[in-house]
């Protein structure tokens, strides 16, 4: 098992990790848009949000040597359903060929006011 940290990603907000290695398989905590230069949530849009949360992801990725062409399974966690479409057109942008299975939950909240939140698996 390795852990992943990526300076390029927020921190985690409790005791738990960016992210974990077993094998050839590699599990992301749940994204929200916090952005890590400035530690302040991204909450303009809920496209800008969706943004934030993917290319916190990204980094998560690239720190462990994947890119999105592995990303086998996501979750992804709204707390307004009515979100899903705006939601789609960006995640979308990210898996154009061949996207990987995916759960699309509403939720009664999330941390730090987030609208969204992704969780990643990815696989070589």
């Amino acid at each position: 098992m390795k852990i992943i940290c990526s300076d390029k990603a927020p921190e985690a907000l409790g005791p738990y990790s960016q992210a974990v290695q077993i094998g050839f398989t590699l599990c992301i905590s749940g994204q929200i848009a916090i952005n890590r230069e400035t530690g302040e949530m991204v909450q303009s849009s809920i496209e800008a949000e969706t943004e934030q949360v993917m290319a916190n992801i990204e980094a998560i990725l690239e720190e462990a040597g994947y890119g999105f062409r592995n990303v086998c399974k996501t979750t992804i966690y709204a707390t307004d359903i009515n979100d899903f479409a705006a939601i789609n057109g960006v995640y979308g942008k990210y898996f154009k060929t061949e996207p990987p299975a995916r759960s699309f939950v509403q939720v009664a909240a999330l941390p730090k006011g987030a609208r969204v939140e992704i969780e990643t698996i990815a696989s070589k």
